[in-house]
């Protein structure tokens, strides 16, 4: 997976290493392993016939979700989105749709692209900014997308594999006229479903958050604390990030501001730094966030 996303999709190793949350000298030596088995064995490189495409189909579902995320927040660099990784991904998800029309797990794939990408447009304001989604211009979305992606997701369920489930999370909020309006039980029930079905680190750090906004703020951090011992997760920003939230309704505003300071540490990308600085600044100053 890692020499794909590398060689045939573009991909950095830094990139890789932060999609499969691994260390960059793990990537890398992985990457040179998969190279010198391919020369070492004389592997040729060819097209896989139809007919082998559904023993296949996990994995190429794996790399083209890693490649999309990859693109859609790009781990590093001067912006938000990498747009090349993120077409590629969609062009992929759309031709094996093509070739696999009744495979749900294609289809949910391809619905989650096309309604997390439909938010493409509001993440950054006419400055560049980062927008949240909770103060993003929703006129901004691409209701085209977003109808495709819903209409995606109901011929794929009641399967509820771990795409398709992450779609149905992503058609609530794009359904969802405002942040206010969302329903995040819905979106808990949802994140305890994907949970059982793809028990990942990233998983639980989303089921943690969506308990929080669904009223549960205590809750929601004791989850987060639990997360931090994580190995997965000691370099991932976000953690931090999403504690921040919690520790200030929770009137920790000192516990908060350590948050946000170790999240600004362990990220790389420009804008999303930028955003956690502004904001931080902002609960310093006790004035209230606009974007």
């Amino acid at each position: 997976m890692a020499l794909t996303l590398r060689l045939v999709c573009g991909a950095t190793a830094a990139e890789v290493a932060r999609a499969i949350l691994i260390s960059e000298s793990t990537t890398a030596a992985r990457i040179t392993r998969a190279k010198k088995k391919i020369a070492l064995a004389r592997i040729p490189y060819r097209v896989p016939s139809v007919r082998e495409l559904p023993e296949r189909l996990d994995a190429v579902c794996a790399v083209i979700h890693l490649l999309f995320t990859t693109g859609h927040t790009a781990p590093s660099g001067d912006t938000l989105v990498r747009a090349d990784l993120v077409e590629r991904a969609l062009q992929l998800a759309r031709m094996m749709h093509a070739l696999v029309p009744d495979d749900p797990s294609v289809t949910g794939l391809l619905a989650l692209i096309a309604l997390t990408d439909a938010r493409r447009a509001a993440r950054v304001d006419s400055e560049g900014r980062l927008c949240t989604l909770e103060f993003q211009d929703r006129s901004r979305w691409d209701r085209a997308a977003i109808e495709e992606g819903v209409a995606l997701v109901k011929r794929a369920l009641p399967h509820t594999d771990r795409y398709t489930l992450q779609a149905t999370v992503a058609a609530v909020h794009d359904e969802a006229p405002s942040r206010e309006s969302t329903d995040w039980r819905e979106i808990t029930g949802l994140y305890a479903l994907l949970l059982r079905e793809w028990p990942s680190s990233v998983v639980r750090l989303n089921y943690a958050i969506a308990v929080g906004f669904s009223g549960r703020p205590g809750r929601a951090l004791a989850l987060l604390d639990e997360l931090s011992t994580d190995p997965a997760l000691a370099t991932y920003g976000y953690l931090q990030a999403a504690r921040v939230a919690f520790l200030a309704e929770l009137g920790r505003t000192a516990d908060a501001v350590n948050a946000y300071e170790a999240a600004i540490l362990l990220t790389e990308n420009t804008v999303e730094r930028t955003h956690l600085e502004r904001r931080l600044d902002t609960m310093v100053r006790g004035d209230t966030p606009t974007t």
